[in-house]
């Protein structure tokens, strides 16, 4: 049975580190350990057993010493290093899907150096590629009770959706100080966003251009998210509780049969036309080079009269006017090699620099005593005469 993987997202001060350590002990209560991962690399202490952490392999203070760094900087290349044995990581969770039904995964709170970066991706990319994975994206509910605020943490869940491209779970967090019950309003009842818009700004006292551009805008984007949450399952849980854990379990079911029927084939119908489309441009690359070495049967040129006398110009004339496409005009990054000498069977670039200079000064220095015997042979029959 594969492994259901939730990805924790969220910003800073969410309650994401949290969220996982009552998660964990909320399956632990169940009888259902998680695997556990933290991939922070700054955090001191997390109040969870992890059974892949970061920290073990990457030293994050050390990556700021060594490479001169600031405190994303370093996070960021911490991530980027961890990235490189992905592969590992992989197997080895691989390796305990028979014992283990979840795979949970803290996230660094710096969301931007997650999300972001190539090493997030390839992160995502690869649990999702091998299990069921379901984005969790954790919301501070307190500090979205203003429709503003409210309304920039949707736009950012919804750029994380589509920069994914992974089901995801919206988790109001902090339920057991203020309820989320408002929010599933917001998400579901446009007039009442709107209402409750121009309640705020009346309370703030806001007005003028900029309060009635801004109150446009918020009114625009709410809009155009009515479809953006019909595609969320939005839970409110309470970290601190533990209120709202088995809803939001409930909710993960219900995501990893959405990945299996949808997002499963969309990934695969993807990953499909990439391999077709790299199939393509290596056989337009082929038949380049063969026009190159005048290998004509194999791309249906005509044969001229003269094979031996064949060059790129003639080939090419009356067909474009000479004007060749280059492949580094196409994105195509090939090496060359030369035909026609059993010599040189291999590609000729600067790693074949020093071989060939060797071949030079050897034919050189061949030429050089030949020439020096025979005018030792001339000089010694002028003697003679």
């Amino acid at each position: 049975m594969a492994i259901k993987t939730v990805i924790c997202i969220g910003m800073a001060g969410s309650g994401k580190t949290t969220f996982m350590q009552r998660l964990n002990s909320h399956l632990h209560a169940a009888k259902e350990p998680p695997y556990v991962i933290n991939l922070d690399p700054a955090v001191l202490r997390v109040p969870y057993g992890a059974n892949i952490d970061i920290r073990d392999s990457v030293k994050y203070k050390k990556v700021m010493e060594n490479y001169n760094l600031g405190p994303n900087g370093s996070i960021v290349t911490s991530l980027n290093l961890f990235s490189t044995k992905i592969d590992q990581v992989i197997k080895l969770v691989e390796n305990k899907r028979d014992k283990y039904e979840h795979c949970i995964i803290d996230t660094p709170g710096q969301i931007e150096c997650f999300v972001w970066s190539a090493s997030g991706s390839i992160i995502t990319e690869s649990f999702a590629s091998t299990f069921p994975t379901v984005i969790a994206y954790i919301v501070d509910t307190p500090r979205n009770s203003s429709p503003s605020t409210f309304m920039s943490n949707m736009l950012y869940a919804c750029s994380i959706l589509y920069k994914t491209k992974l089901p995801m779970i919206v988790v109001f967090n902090k339920t057991d100080v203020c309820k989320a019950d408002f929010a599933r309003k917001w998400m579901t009842d446009f007039e009442a966003f709107q209402e409750a818009l121009r309640e705020d700004q009346e309370l703030n006292g806001e007005s003028g251009m900029g309060s009635g551009y801004m109150g446009s805008l918020v009114n625009s984007m709410s809009l155009m998210l009515e479809e953006f949450y019909s595609q969320l399952d939005m839970v409110g849980v309470s970290s601190y509780t533990g209120e709202g854990f088995d809803d939001f379990l409930n909710a993960v079911d219900n995501k990893v049969v959405e990945y299996e029927s949808y997002y499963k084939a969309e990934r695969e119908r993807i990953l499909k036309e990439k391999e077709e489309r790299e199939k393509a441009e290596k056989e337009k690359s082929l038949e380049h080079l063969m026009k190159d070495l005048g290998i004509k049967e194999k791309v249906g040129l005509e044969k001229t009269s003269n094979d031996d006398a064949d060059v790129l110009s003639d080939l090419e004339e009356g067909e474009n006017d000479g004007i060749i496409l280059r492949d580094e005009e196409e994105g195509i990054d090939r090496e060359y090699t030369f035909a026609g000498d059993e010599r040189l069977t291999g590609e000729i670039n600067s790693r074949d620099t020093p071989d060939l200079q060797r071949r030079y000064e050897e034919a050189l220095q061949k030429v050089a005593k030949s020439a020096s015997s025979e005018t030792a042979e001339n000089i010694a029959k002028y003697i003679r005469q």
